[in-house]
């Protein structure tokens, strides 16, 4: 079973979101997508709470039950030698697909994809899915943390696909995936996968889009 897992960081406040980790299995409906604000100047909305004088305060993210697999090494018979990213080829395949729904192509940004691998290698370290790494970080502060200075930022995560085809269609059929695949203004994308045959996802695949403020 390959899980994918959305973000996205639109420039406007959106009532009624909240961000937080959310997993979702090909083929079952989606979960509200995980959003977290920023004003027009960048800022973001949602502060974290001050610590305590003379404490500190860490936030670990955890792993949301419904993010592993029903069974133990449930993937373990998909061979995933051959797996590997062609970066052109993703990006000629997002930017197809803007093309055909009539938005602007993504040209790749190296702080982007750095946000990106970062993301991805800490999943795979940790054997899990989620927006979350496990530093508390979310995609915004991942993104900021870089150098880019995003207007908005989207993130999509997938696990356990054998190929950039195969997550990129899990992720147009998910209609909070796709919104971030189509997400108008968008000028830049990073993109990184992470293989580790030791795990039970086997693979953590990353896309990070965003435009700069």
């Amino acid at each position: 079973m390959v899980r994918v897992a959305i973000f996205a960081a639109p420039m406007i406040i959106l009532a009624g979101c909240s961000i937080g980790p959310q997993s979702l299995s090909l083929g079952v409906a989606d979960g509200p997508t995980p959003v977290i604000a920023s004003r027009p100047s960048g800022s973001i909305s949602s502060r974290p709470r001050t610590p305590a004088p003379g404490t500190r305060e860490t936030r670990v993210a955890t792993l949301d039950p419904g993010a592993r697999t029903s069974q133990p090494n449930a993937l373990a018979r998909r061979d995933y030698s051959n797996t590997s990213l062609a970066v052109e080829e993703a990006r000629t395949m997002i930017n197809e697909y803007r093309r055909q729904h009539g938005l602007a192509p993504l040209t790749l940004n190296v702080l982007l994809t750095k946000a990106a691998k970062a993301h991805s290698r800490d999943l795979a370290k940790w054997d899990r899915i989620s927006h979350y790494g496990s530093d508390g970080s979310n995609p915004w502060d991942r993104v900021r943390v870089t150098g880019y200075s995003a207007r908005l930022a989207a993130e999509n995560v997938g696990t356990g696909q054998l190929s950039i085809k195969e997550v990129f269609e899990g992720w147009k059929r998910s209609p909070g995936h796709n919104k971030n695949l189509l997400l108008r203004g968008a000028r830049h994308m990073g993109i990184a996968l992470v293989r580790d045959p030791k795990t039970e996802f086997k693979t953590f695949w990353t896309l990070v889009i965003g435009a700069p403020a």
